[in-house]
């Protein structure tokens, strides 16, 4: 069954199993080194629940190092932040009525154009609040000879290693002459940075370690801290005794506890919201926690070992990819893009709620999550033998069913509406486009079908089966009449290429098809339940028109039957003029890569994506759209185009040291930086490229139904592929 897990090795070109893949072996090639500040990236660190950016100290130490796209953060799932609202704003401040055709005049979260944010004080405040923000700065205090603090050109031989195997960050430097080593991790299961110093420094003080915590200030990104006004939040000492302190924390409304010990050591308040943490003879030994309640920390090696274990039991779970003994040159790298990118969805995108696309990094839309990611951020954790995982994300589904509920029935439809853009308590975020966006309607049936797929039929359906048939509810009312035998998706519908107007724009292309694939699964899953297929299901799916086509070419939307023809023509590739569509996502593509639509021609689509890698301004993708071009090509039957397209030399498409793809925006008239002239770097990652890299190599080693074989998206000569607990795709 497809369904089943591909547990014994696949060999490309060969029929005989292999021996079990060595995994520490495979994930410890690819350890990252770095011997120097790259000051684009800095080494993440954390569990899910909390991520920590060091430098390469091991800490926070020099923040003034890194670009302002990588401060130096200390996040949690859990920490969120509101300024004040002292004018009482709710979400209907933030309403507009939107006449919608069939229905009448309906509420959107949306404002014409973003110059009203300056006359609209509502809208501001509820685009910014609630906001991810730092709790804490754990740097080293480097201490001179003569007193003064040190700098960073103070360290010399400096050397620092990410063990993947164990999540442990090693770095190694010498100061005034004298070694120090610092490893660095973060707690299994609570959010507990855990620090271990070893130099002859640490006995006279002049190393130690220092724990500050900022306020919150705007603008939120990338970086919320404010180290400026510390008479703008408090830091009150709850408890203390020499080697341990509890602190209570508030900012405005919100408060947080924090945690730090020292065995061995001391501890001592040292300024406004500053700590120093001391050690004994060669060794000091830190533990800083953060929660919203104090609790016993465990003993410190115990913490270390459990939190090395967690790392171990990861990688020896969940799916593998090895390419070892491939002579196709990039065969090496895209197992480094894989395996470094696993390493960061287990601290980036497996948390309590969904997450930004930064992660717990840094901070982009105020960071906020966007629903429409989750199936980058989610998906491969089903099909990569990690379903647990993806539990979370549906779980955050879930729990706010009910609002979903009402969102759906103030706009006059069934079912679940989900919002595109939102915080932890699920409020849909103001926008020109964000209420228009649709794509994340269909995600919970996706995600959940992955899930069965990779679990059983009984227990997806038993968890998930009600979020399934809300979903398709909203999926089946939601389209209108137009006036034929057909429906129409929209208007207003902004598509995943968001450069269309949402209030004329109807029946793209990707949304058609997914809308025709989610309900079809959605009636399989009644049927699983043993339930009679819904006949208004049946007949949405009968009424969704084919997706639009011309010059034997699809289009992105009918209403751009030029589309192809202005392309070719003034709308040059890489210099796309003003008023030209060829840029953003290619998201027709996903009809017929992500997912198998049902009503795509194959030999239509082949050469759509042909026409794609002609006439795409491919500056302006994303880091997600490489993998998704990837999984079309591979579904296509074209392995050595998919390869080329996963190593596609664009901007947004370039992997750092540690695994991370930048965000780049091209603007003509910007002067320089580390893309070139002509770009604006506005983030130094973005983790959809990671999570679509995961899900789109995964299809092309473990398949898709009715693959012709295994594994189908690579080229036969040049590539060996050995696969462990990958599941394939529909």
């Amino acid at each position: 069954m497809a369904r089943l897990l591909l547990a014994a090795c696949l060999v490309l070109g060969s029929a005989s199993a292999e021996a079990k893949i060595d995994r520490k072996a495979l994930i410890s090639r690819h350890d990252v080194h770095l011997t120097s500040v790259d000051p684009h990236a800095p080494v993440m660190i954390g569990n899910g629940e909390l991520g920590f950016t060091a430098d390469i100290t091991g800490l926070q130490t020099f923040p003034e190092a890194y670009a302002p796209q990588s401060p130096l953060l200390t996040m949690a799932q859990w920490a969120w932040h509101s300024f004040a609202n002292p004018r009482g704003w709710t979400a209907a401040d933030g309403d507009a009525q939107v006449p919608v055709q069939g229905r009448g005049t309906l509420s959107y979260a949306w404002f014409r154009d973003f110059s009203m944010l300056k006359d609209r004080p509502a809208l501001v405040w509820l685009r910014e609040n609630p906001h991810r923000f730092s709790l804490a700065r754990i740097s080293l205090k480097l201490t001179r000879r003569d007193g003064s603090a040190a700098v960073l050109s103070d360290l010399t031989a400096t050397r620092q290693r990410l063990d993947l195997w164990r999540g442990v960050l090693i770095s190694r430097f010498v100061f005034d002459g004298a070694p120090v080593t610092v490893e660095t991790r973060v707690a299994a299961a609570s959010d507990v940075v855990l620090v271990s110093v070893r130099s002859p420094l640490v006995a006279t003080g002049r190393v130690a370690v220092s724990v500050t915590y900022p306020g919150v200030k705007a603008p939120l990104n990338p970086d919320p801290s404010d180290w400026e006004s510390p008479e703008g939040h408090a830091t009150q000492i709850v408890r203390a005794t020499a080697q341990a302190v509890q602190v209570r924390r508030t900012i405005d409304s919100t408060d947080y506890d924090s945690n730090l010990s020292a065995p061995g050591g001391r501890i001592s308040a040292d300024g406004v919201h500053r700590f120093t943490i001391l050690g004994s003879g060669q060794r000091l030994v830190a533990t800083v926690g953060f929660g919203k309640a104090a609790s016993a920390l465990q003993p410190f090696d115990g913490m270390t070992k459990a939190a090395d274990k967690a790392w171990i039991d990861y990688w020896r779970t969940g799916g593998v990819i090895d390419f070892s003994g491939s002579t196709d040159p990039r065969a090496h790298e895209l197992e480094r893009r894989v395996v470094l990118s696993q390493y960061l969805a287990r601290i980036n995108q497996a948390g309590s709620v969904p997450p930004q696309e930064e992660g717990l990094f840094s901070n982009s839309w105020n960071g906020k999550f966007h629903l429409e990611m989750a199936i980058w951020h989610a998906g491969h954790f089903a099909t990569w033998g990690r379903a647990q995982l993806l539990d979370r994300m549906l779980a955050w589904h879930l729990e706010h069913l009910p609002q979903a509920r009402a969102l759906a029935t103030s706009r006059g439809v069934k079912g679940a509406w989900w919002p595109k853009m939102t915080g932890p308590e699920g409020r849909e975020s103001p926008s020109p486009i964000n209420p228009f966006i649709m794509w994340q309607q269909p995600h919970p049936i996706f995600l959940a079908e992955l899930r069965r797929r990779a679990t059983s039929d009984r227990e997806a359906t038993a968890l998930y089966g009600v979020l399934v048939e809300d979903t398709a509810d909203l999926l089946a009312s939601w389209p209108l009449p137009d006036g034929t035998s057909r429906v129409a998706l929209g208007p207003p519908i902004v598509p995943v290429q968001e450069n269309h107007d949402p209030l004329t724009t109807r029946d793209p292309t990707f949304e058609l098809e997914y809308w025709r694939w989610a309900l079809t699964i959605a009636q399989q899953w009644r049927e699983r339940r043993g339930l009679p297929r819904k006949a208004e299901w049946d007949r949405e799916i009968a009424a969704l028109p084919a997706p639009a086509q011309a010059d034997g070419l699809y289009l992105p939307v009918p209403g751009e039957p030029r589309f192809w023809q202005d392309t070719a023509g003034r709308c040059r590739k890489d210099a796309t003029p003003a008023g030209c569509l060829n840029r953003d996502h290619p998201s027709f593509l996903m009809a017929f890569g992500l997912i198998p639509g049902q009503a795509i021609d194959p030999a239509v689509m082949r050469a759509t994506l042909k026409a794609v890698e002609s006439h795409w301004d491919l500056r302006q993708t994303w880091g997600w759209d490489f993998p998704m071009i990837a999984m079309t090509a591979a579904r296509l039957g074209d392995p050595e185009a998919a390869v080329d397209w996963l190593f596609a030399d664009q901007l947004n498409n370039r992997w750092g040291v540690t695994g991370m793809t930048p965000r780049v925006e091209v603007e003509p008239h910007a002067t320089g930086g580390p893309d070139g002239i002509g770009t604006k770097r506005v983030a130094d990652t973005y983790f959809p490229s990671n999570g679509s890299l995961l899900l789109a190599v995964g299809m092309m080693a473990a398949g898709w139904d009715g693959a012709p074989r295994k594994p189908p998206g690579f080229p036969r000569k040049g590539w060996q592929v050995r696969v462990e607990n990958i599941t394939p795709l529909p």
